[in-house]
């Protein structure tokens, strides 16, 4: 597949729109989160609307709310908006709750498209990877930066893992499996 001029576009626009944030707890551009979430998608059989919303998964989250939505579908259309408010579990700021709101959206994922299910289990792949290499580095402090705290991060991903099982199984998914067990297993968790 060849990406065109919208991935471009999007991927330029993404980078604008998450200029200023690093990545919870360092200094790497959160770009770099996008990038790779984009490239697991491609990488997995996703199209170039799906890897446009993978570059874009968290911008309504965390920049700009409903404003952001809608200049997302006047520039890549409904198909992109909807893959990325599927992966958004709030548009509101300041944000909801930690658990209620992991609850809700992962509520809306059991019925969500095949789409949407690509794009949240690349980002929550690239997020249990990179948490498991902080976690090999820093060990039990990497805890302190996560809302959930251990316990509450870990429920998320077993639960998100679960869901995705049921609904979105593949070699992704699989990968997924490995990197949370080794997670689990090297804190100590018992799932």
């Amino acid at each position: 597949m060849r990406l065109s001029e919208r991935f471009s576009s999007a991927l330029e626009y993404a980078a604008r729109l998450h200029s200023t944030q690093a990545r919870k707890g360092t200094p790497i551009p959160y770009v770099a989160h996008l990038l790779a979430v984009s490239s697991l998608v491609l990488e997995h059989g996703g199209d170039e609307d799906e890897a446009i919303a993978a570059l874009l998964h968290d911008a309504v989250e965390d920049q700009g709310g409903a404003e952001t939505a809608a200049e997302i579908r006047r520039r890549f259309g409904d198909r992109v908006t909807d893959i990325v408010l599927g992966c958004t579990d709030t548009d509101v700021f300041p944000k909801p709750p930690w658990r209620p709101r992991k609850e809700a959206h992962l509520e809306r994922l059991r019925s969500a498209p095949f789409s949407v299910l690509l794009v949240a289990a690349a980002d929550k792949l690239h997020n249990a990877r990179t948490l498991l290499g902080e976690y090999r580095q820093q060990g039990e402090q990497v805890w302190m930066r996560f809302n959930g705290g251990r316990e509450g991060t870990l429920w998320y991903y077993r639960a998100t893992l679960e869901l995705l099982r049921q609904r979105a199984a593949g070699s992704l998914v699989d990968e997924l499996t490995r990197v949370v067990a080794d997670l689990e297993a090297l804190s100590g968790h018992r799932g």
